[in-house]
Protein backbone atom coordinates (compact mmCIF):
# COMPACT_ATOMS: atom_id res chain seq x y z
CA UNK A 1 0.00 0.00 0.00
CA UNK A 2 1.36 3.39 -0.96
CA UNK A 3 1.22 5.98 1.79
CA UNK A 4 2.07 9.58 2.34
CA UNK A 5 2.82 11.59 5.45
CA UNK A 6 0.45 14.31 6.62
CA UNK A 7 1.85 16.75 9.17
CA UNK A 8 -0.70 18.25 11.52
CA UNK A 9 -0.05 20.53 14.47
CA UNK A 10 -1.88 19.17 17.52
CA UNK A 11 -1.73 20.05 21.19
CA UNK A 12 0.46 17.35 22.82
CA UNK A 13 -2.17 16.68 25.48
CA UNK A 14 -4.84 16.10 22.83
CA UNK A 15 -2.56 13.74 20.90
CA UNK A 16 -1.73 11.74 24.02
CA UNK A 17 -5.41 11.43 25.04
CA UNK A 18 -6.43 10.50 21.48
CA UNK A 19 -3.72 7.81 21.36
CA UNK A 20 -4.96 6.41 24.67
CA UNK A 21 -8.58 6.28 23.46
CA UNK A 22 -7.75 4.77 20.07
CA UNK A 23 -5.58 2.14 21.78
CA UNK A 24 -8.53 1.23 24.03
CA UNK A 25 -10.56 0.78 20.82
CA UNK A 26 -7.87 -1.46 19.31
CA UNK A 27 -6.75 1.18 16.81
CA UNK A 28 -3.72 3.32 16.23
CA UNK A 29 -4.12 7.07 15.98
CA UNK A 30 -3.03 6.82 12.35
CA UNK A 31 -5.68 4.16 11.71
CA UNK A 32 -8.38 6.29 13.29
CA UNK A 33 -7.37 9.32 11.21
CA UNK A 34 -7.35 7.20 8.03
CA UNK A 35 -10.85 5.98 8.91
CA UNK A 36 -11.98 9.56 9.46
CA UNK A 37 -10.58 10.63 6.08
CA UNK A 38 -12.26 7.70 4.30
CA UNK A 39 -15.59 8.61 5.92
CA UNK A 40 -15.08 12.26 4.90
CA UNK A 41 -14.52 11.23 1.29
CA UNK A 42 -17.48 8.82 1.25
CA UNK A 43 -20.03 11.09 2.95
CA UNK A 44 -18.61 14.53 2.13
CA UNK A 45 -19.50 15.54 5.69
CA UNK A 46 -17.60 16.11 8.89
CA UNK A 47 -19.27 14.53 11.89
CA UNK A 48 -18.27 15.04 15.51
CA UNK A 49 -19.86 13.05 18.28
CA UNK A 50 -19.88 13.54 22.00
CA UNK A 51 -19.78 10.52 24.24
CA UNK A 52 -23.39 10.40 25.39
CA UNK A 53 -22.47 8.11 28.28
CA UNK A 54 -20.54 10.86 30.04
CA UNK A 55 -22.80 13.73 31.13
CA UNK A 56 -21.29 17.19 31.45
CA UNK A 57 -20.72 18.84 34.82
CA UNK A 58 -23.48 21.32 33.93
CA UNK A 59 -25.95 18.51 33.25
CA UNK A 60 -25.04 16.74 36.50
CA UNK A 61 -25.51 19.92 38.54
CA UNK A 62 -28.83 20.63 36.79
CA UNK A 63 -30.06 17.13 37.62
CA UNK A 64 -29.06 17.55 41.28
CA UNK A 65 -30.83 20.92 41.41
CA UNK A 66 -34.03 19.51 39.89
CA UNK A 67 -33.94 16.53 42.30
CA UNK A 68 -33.77 18.97 45.25
CA UNK A 69 -36.65 21.02 43.86
CA UNK A 70 -38.75 17.89 43.37
CA UNK A 71 -38.04 16.70 46.94
CA UNK A 72 -39.13 20.12 48.21
CA UNK A 73 -42.36 19.91 46.21
CA UNK A 74 -41.28 22.75 43.94
CA UNK A 75 -42.61 21.37 40.65
CA UNK A 76 -45.77 21.28 38.55
CA UNK A 77 -47.42 18.28 36.96
CA UNK A 78 -49.93 18.38 34.12
CA UNK A 79 -52.45 15.86 32.82
CA UNK A 80 -52.07 17.06 29.24
CA UNK A 81 -50.41 19.69 27.08
CA UNK A 82 -53.41 22.07 27.30
CA UNK A 83 -52.98 22.28 31.08
CA UNK A 84 -49.26 22.98 30.64
CA UNK A 85 -49.90 25.74 28.10
CA UNK A 86 -52.55 27.29 30.32
CA UNK A 87 -50.06 27.31 33.21
CA UNK A 88 -47.37 28.93 31.04
CA UNK A 89 -49.81 31.59 29.80
CA UNK A 90 -50.51 32.79 33.37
Amino acid sequence: MNSTIVNVKVDPKIKKEAQKITAEMGLTLSGAINGFLRQLIRSKTVFFSLNENTPSDYLLSSIKESEKERKNGNFHSFKNNKEAIKFLDK
